[in-house]
């Protein structure tokens, strides 16, 4: 009962936290929000890892006492840094890792499509690693142990125009080390 009140406090959080561009009057508006695409279907599914191939490309391998331990991406909706429920249960098992194991340490790696400028991709980046660590430390993991970093849209996970690339590159990634 804990961890789902927990877990309420974190999508709150993080929805507060959520926040819009604000105008730079040095900085054009087509600079700093990404375009929107009109005819934007629903978009694709994003991908599934299995526990085989996620513990060993992911960094440092951690051991399977939980399912979701293998799991180690987090993907996001277009614009947004608003962790989905669907994916408060591998962060559950990474805090739960993190606090159990206080030598363990890991990097969450924010990550985006490729539409908008570099610097809102860094930004937006940077605020999907945040909202990883934040829901981590909120079921108990401690701060010092984890690091985030964006990368914009530098490190692509699928190449590609697709909207099925682009839902596979907006993600934050938790890597151990």
């Amino acid at each position: 009962m804990k961890q789902y009140i927990a877990l309420l406090a974190v999508a709150g959080a993080v929805a507060a936290c959520s926040s819009t561009p604000t105008t730079d009057q040095n900085v054009s508006q087509a600079q700093q929000t990404p375009p929107r695409v009109s005819n934007e279907t629903k978009p694709a599914t994003p991908p599934t890892t299995s526990a085989a191939s996620s513990s060993s490309t992911a960094g440092a391998t951690v051991p399977a006492t939980n399912p979701m331990m293998a799991k180690r991406s987090v993907y996001f909706d277009y614009d947004s840094s608003a962790v989905k429920n669907e994916y408060r249960p591998v962060i559950s098992a990474h805090a739960q890792n993190l606090s159990q194991n206080r030598t363990r340490h890991m990097t969450i790696q924010g990550n985006t499509d490729e539409r908008g400028s570099r610097e809102y991709n860094l930004a937006l980046g940077q605020r999907r690693a945040d909202a990883v660590k934040q829901g981590l430390t909120l079921l108990g993991a401690p701060g010092t142990q984890i690091e985030t970093i964006s990368f914009g849209e530098e490190k692509p996970q699928s190449e590609g125009g697709s909207e099925a690339a682009f839902t596979q590159n907006r993600r934050a990634d938790i890597i151990y080390r």
